[in-house]
């Protein structure tokens, strides 16, 4: 079965500003956002790439297209199952403020029991994305076989779900896997079990280093901002 390559969008203006944004419309790459999309198909470039599947957020429309444009035989699939949480009424709040909300701690502790108000559930969140993804991979094996590479351009909590599936992990698992902006994650899957070949990578490890406020114990909701 085909190698999925996740890539999660680069870092936006909500990133930066601290703020969830979900499904709120007009959220773009950042300066450092579009130098790191800019530097993907360099990243790529070895990769026989078959099919390129997006969410439809603008984010992530952003992050694929230089790779769209320095592959001009690829056309790009938009798919709303890989698309970011339905977080509901959190959409568009300060995630410091969010960290005062009691279902915070449930979303940080049991993933799988948290609902967001007025949105969707963190279970159905991953539910619609592994569908896509076993879609997608008879799909890409059918018309391009069994060895074939595909991108597919998404979110943090997205990609760790995903990563959390393939590896076997319950859902509450999750919220201990990062995977920082426009990094990629590459699962290779086969009849018997997916194989996790790369995660979170980013070509260096500015993320290692120390920060000037060190990261609290909490998952950021959606992903954090990545290396200062």
């Amino acid at each position: 079965m085909p190698t999925l390559i996740l890539v999660r969008h680069g870092r936006s203006t909500a990133n930066t500003s601290g703020v969830l944004a979900g499904w709120t419309p007009g959220v773009a790459l950042d300066e450092r956002g579009a130098a790191q999309a800019a530097a993907l198909p360099g990243r790529l470039a070895g990769l026989p790439v078959s099919e390129v599947v997006t969410s439809p957020l603008q984010r992530c429309q952003e992050t694929i297209r230089p790779l769209l444009d320095a592959r001009p035989e690829l056309s790009p699939h938009t798919d709303e199952r890989i698309g970011e949480a339905h977080y509901g009424d959190w959409s568009g709040r300060k995630l410091a403020e969010l960290g005062d909300e009691p279902l915070m701690e449930v979303v940080q502790a049991y993933p799988s029991a948290a609902a967001f108000p007025g949105g969707e559930s963190m279970r159905a969140m991953q539910d619609r994305a592994v569908a896509a993804v076993r879609e997608w991979n008879a799909r890409v094996e059918r018309d391009h076989g069994a060895d074939a590479v595909y991108v597919m351009c998404s979110h943090g909590d997205i990609i760790k779900s995903l990563v959390a599936d393939a590896l076997g992990l319950h859902l509450d698992l999750f919220q201990r896997i990062s995977v920082e902006p426009c990094s990629i994650t590459a699962i290779r899957y086969t009849r018997l079990r997916p194989f996790l070949v790369r995660l979170g990578d980013t070509g260096d490890l500015a993320s290692l280093a120390p920060r000037e406020e060190p990261p609290g114990p909490d998952a950021p909701v959606g992903g954090d901002a990545g290396a200062p």
